[in-house]
C-alpha cells in the first residue's frame, strides 16, 4: 500500500508511433503524435509531452546514436505544440526511415502540474531512456531509495521516474552482456508493483520500442501496405532459471539482490516476428525487418483508429516489443502461470469506435456490469492489504483525526450515489459511533439544513460533476465544514473543490444507468469505515470478518454473473408488466431503492423500492396475484422480520421472487421463482445482491426494444439543477 493511491489518483494517458521503412519527416512524425494526444483529450489532464529524435549525439557511441528531444508542458496540449515549435535548431524536413516517438498527458498525482513532472520521464539529463507511464507503481519509494543509496538523482516528484531510472541502471549493469531491449524491460518490470502500462524509448536501442501493460489497458495498431500474413502474434513465454538465479524482487530488505542478478534471469524463448506477406509473391517466409510498417500504441483506441482498423489488444502482463519492424510478444512464466491465451489476435475494426470498445457485448451498460469483479478489484487495489489486514485510503489519511473527532458524517448524493449512501449508512454508525446523516442533495440545498465547522460532509458523484451536489459541497465549505469527496473522475469538479477525497478508480463507464460506479461507491465507504475503526480494539473482530470478505467479493460476484441466463429467463415474464415491487430491510434496503431505479430508467416500468417493515402502513395494499414482486431476504439479523413480510405477501395470494442465500434450503422450498446467492458478511451482501436487479433491468429493457445505453430523458452527467 501507498499514499500514490491517495485523493488524485491517476489517470494519463499514451500514444506512441513507430514506423519502419516508411520515409517520414521530423514534423510528421511530431504532428502525429501531437494529434494522438488531441484524441485523448476527452479523458481530462493538466500538462502532456512528447519524446522524439533530434540530431546526432557526440557523447553518445561516438556520434552514431542520435539525441532524445523531450518537451513537456504544463496546460493544454495546444501549449504544447507551442513549445515544440518554438525549438531551435531543428530540422523539421529531416526525414527517417525508422523512427520511434512517445506522447503522453497527464493529470497532475505525484507533485504539481509542471514541465518536471510531465511525461515523459527521463532516465538521465541526456534522455538515454525515457518512459510514459499511465497507472500506479505502489513499490516506487522501495526503488527509488535504492537507487538514490547508487548516487542516483531525481528531479521529479513522480513514480514514474523511478521505473525509468531503474531501467538506466539494470542497463548499465548488463551492457557488456548485448542485453537486448525486450529483455531490459522485462527484468525491469519483474520489479515493479501495481496497476500500469509502459511505453519505453531508448537513443541506445534506436528504430525499437517495448510496451507492457498490467490493470491499465493497451492496444497496439498496424498499418501495412502489404497484406498480413497472419491473424494472430504468438506468445511466448521466457524461462526463469530458478535454480540457478537470484530472487530480484525490489524490497527494502533485499535490494541488495539487485547487484547479484544474473543473465540466467534474461533466457527464454521469444515469439517470431509478425509476418508480412507480398502481393507478388506466395513465400510468407519473409518478415518485417525488409517490409515496411507503422505501429501505433496507445491507451485508448481513440488515437488511433483514424490510422488503422488492425489492432492488437494487449493483455495483462504482456510484454510487446519492436525491433527491426517485427512485432513480438512475451510474458515470463513463473511455476505454472500460463497465460489467458497462446495467441494474441489481431482484430479487423470494422466498426465505429464507441462499437469498438464494448469489446464482445452488445451495450456498454452489459459489459459494465460484467467488468465488475475487475472493478471492485480496482477499488481496492493498493488501498487494502489482505496479509495484514490494514487499509490506507492515502487521499484522507492527513484528515483522519479531524474526521475522527467531527460531530457528525452527513453522506450527500443523489439517485445511485445517494443509494451507495444508504446501502452504508449502517456499517458507518456501527464502526465509526457516529451520527450519520444520508441526504438527497436536492432537498438538503432545499431545506437549508443546518451545517456546522465540525461536521464532516462526504459528496459522492459518479462524475463529480452533479450540479446539486456541487452545490451543497459550496454550501457545506462556506459552513466551515470539512469536506470529503467520492467521486470516479479525476479532475472533476468535486475532486477539485474537496478537502480530501476518495477516486473509486472503476474505470470509465459509458452507460447512462450506473453500475459498477455503485459497487465502487459501495467498496469506498466501506472502506471509509474501515480506516475510521482501525484504533478499535472492540472492532478488531468486526473488521477482521469484513476484510476477508472484501477479498472474497470479486470471485463471488462472478458467481452471481453466472446465473445470468436464468435472470434472463425471468425477465422474459416479467418485460410485458407495468409495475414490479421490490421489498427488503436492513443492509439491503438500499439494495431495493437502487434495483427499482434501475427498472425505472431502464425499462420505463413503474417499480418502487420498500421498506419491509412498512408493508402494513400502506404499501400492503398494492399486493395481490398480479402484481410482480422481488423479496430480499437474506441469512442476516433481519431475516426473522423479513420473513414475516413474506408471509403477509404470501397472505394476499403474492408470488414474489426470492433472492435469498444458496444455502437456506428451506426457504428455497418455499420460493415460487428464486435467484439463489453466496453468501458473504451481511454488510457486503447488498453488492451481490444489487448484480440480479442490474441484470434484470437491462434484460427487461433490451426485451422491450429500448436504448440500453442512452434511456430517454437521462444524461450521464446531470450538469444542471
Amino acid at each position: 500500500m501507498d499514499e500514490c493511491t491517495a485523493w488524485k489518483n491517476r489517470y494519463y494517458w499514451i500514444f506512441g508511433y513507430l514506423n519502419y521503412l516508411v520515409k517520414r519527416d521530423r514534423r510528421f512524425i511530431a504532428d502525429i503524435l501531437i494529434n494522438g494526444l488531441h484524441r485523448l483529450e476527452y479523458r481530462g489532464y493538466d500538462s502532456s509531452g512528447i519524446a522524439f529524435d533530434g540530431e546526432l549525439d557526440s557523447t553518445l557511441n561516438d556520434g552514431k546514436k542520435r539525441q532524445c528531444i523531450v518537451v513537456r508542458q504544463k496546460g493544454k496540449v495546444e501549449e504544447l505544440e507551442i513549445q515544440v515549435n518554438l525549438l531551435t535548431d531543428i530540422n523539421w524536413n529531416a526525414e527517417f526511415t525508422i523512427h520511434v516517438g512517445i506522447a503522453h498527458t497527464r493529470w497532475a498525482t505525484h507533485g504539481e502540474p509542471s514541465p518536471v513532472n510531465s511525461h515523459p520521464q527521463r532516465s538521465d539529463e541526456q534522455n538515454q531512456f525515457v518512459c510514459v507511464h499511465n497507472g500506479i507503481i505502489t513499490n516506487y519509494k522501495d526503488i527509488k531509495q535504492f537507487l538514490m543509496n547508487k548516487g542516483y538523482k531525481f528531479e521529479s516528484e513522480t513514480d514514474t521516474e523511478a521505473v525509468v531510472k531503474l531501467v538506466k541502471y539494470l542497463y548499465d549493469k548488463h551492457k557488456n552482456e548485448n542485453i537486448s531491449f525486450q529483455k531490459l524491460i522485462e527484468l525491469t518490470c519483474s520489479q515493479l508493483e501495481g496497476a500500469f502500462a509502459l511505453l519505453f524509448k531508448s537513443v541506445h536501442y534506436p528504430g525499437e520500442l517495448c510496451g507492457t501493460r498490467r490493470g491499465s489497458p493497451m492496444v497496439i495498431g498496424v498499418k501495412c501496405s502489404d497484406q498480413l500474413a497472419t491473424n494472430h502474434i504468438p506468445v511466448m513465454f521466457s524461462k526463469v532459471n530458478h535454480h540457478n538465479s537470484k530472487d530480484i524482487r525490489m524490497t527494502t530488505t533485499v535490494n541488495s539482490h539487485l547487484s547479484e542478478t544474473i543473465p540466467a534471469n534474461l533466457r527464454g524463448l521469444f515469439s517470431p516476428p509478425l509476418l508480412i506477406s507480398d502481393h507478388t509473391t506466395s513465400d510468407l517466409s519473409v518478415t518485417g525487418n525488409d517490409r515496411s510498417i507503422e505501429y501505433y500504441f496507445a491507451s485508448d483506441a481513440s488515437a488511433i483508429i483514424e490510422h488503422t482498423n488492425q489492432v492488437i489488444f494487449m493483455e495483462d502482463d504482456d510484454l510487446a516489443c519492436v525491433s527491426n519492424g517485427a512485432l513480438t510478444i512475451h510474458r515470463t512464466q513463473h511455476g505454472d502461470a500460463v497465460a489467458q491465451s497462446a495467441i494474441r489476435e489481431i482484430h479487423e475494426l470494422k466498426l465505429e469506435l464507441q462499437q469498438i470498445m464494448k469489446g464482445s457485448y452488445q451495450y456498454f451498460m452489459q459489459k459494465e456490469i460484467f467488468e465488475q469483479p475487475e472493478s471492485v478489484v480496482n477499488t481496492m487495489r493498493g488501498r487494502v492489504c489482505f496479509d495484514t489486514q490494514k487499509i490506507v485510503l492515502g487521499g484522507i489519511k492527513d484528515y483522519l483525526n479531524e474526521i475522527r473527532r467531527c460531530r457528525r458524517l452527513i453522506l450527500i448524493g443523489c439517485g445511485t450515489s445517494y443509494h451507495s449512501a444508504v446501502a452504508t449508512r449502517q456499517l458507518l454508525e456501527e464502526l465509526s459511533e457516529l451520527p450519520v446523516m444520508v441526504e438527497l442533495a436536492s432537498d438538503f440545498l432545499d431545506r437549508s439544513t443546518p451545517v456546522f465547522r465540525d461536521d464532516v460532509c462526504i459528496f459522492i458523484s459518479q462524475s463529480g460533476e452533479t450540479a446539486d451536489t456541487i452545490l451543497a459541497l459550496r454550501y457545506c465549505k462556506q459552513r466551515g465544514a470539512l469536506i470529503l469527496g467520492i467521486t470516479n473522475t479525476v479532475g472533476s469538479s468535486i475532486s477539485r473543490e474537496s478537502h480530501c477525497g476518495v477516486h473509486i478508480n472503476a474505470g470509465p463507464e459509458i452507460g447512462v444507468a450506473s453500475t459498477k460506479a455503485y459497487t465502487s461507491q459501495f467498496i469506498a465507504l466501506v472502506m471509509f469505515g474501515l480506516v475510521l475503526s482501525e484504533d478499535s480494539l472492540s472492532k478488531e473482530q468486526r473488521r477482521k470478518e469484513i476484510i476477508e470478505g472484501l477479498q472474497q467479493l470479486p470471485n463471488l460476484i462472478k458467481r452471481v454473473l453466472s446465473y445470468d441466463k436464468i435472470i434472463q429467463d425471468y425477465a422474459k415474464s416479467l418485460y410485458k408488466e407495468t409495475s414490479l415491487l421490490v421489498m427488503g430491510r436492513g443492509f439491503n434496503f438500499a439494495t431495493c431503492l437502487e434495483g427499482a431505479l434501475k427498472v425505472k430508467e431502464l425499462t420505463y416500468m413503474h417499480s418502487e423500492g420498500i421498506l419491509a417493515g412498512e408493508l402494513k402502513h400502506g404499501p400492503l395494499a398494492m399486493v395481490d396475484d398480479t402484481m410482480p414482486i422481488v423479496m430480499i431476504i437474506m441469512d442476516d439479523p433481519v431475516k426473522t422480520k423479513c420473513m414475516n413480510a413474506y408471509n403477509q405477501v404470501l397472505a394476499r395470494g403474492g408470488q414474489p421472487m426470492l433472492i435469498c442465500n444458496d444455502n437456506d434450503d428451506e426457504l428455497i422450498k418455499m420460493a415460487h421463482r428464486h435467484i439463489a446467492l453466496p453468501r458473504t458478511v451481511d454488510c457486503l451482501q447488498g453488492i451481490l445482491c444489487v448484480v440480479p436487479m442490474q441484470l434484470l433491468s437491462f434484460h427487461i429493457a433490451v426485451l422491450r426494444g429500448y436504448d440500453v445505453d442512452c434511456p430517454r430523458n437521462l444524461a450521464k452527467s446531470v450538469t444542471v439543477s
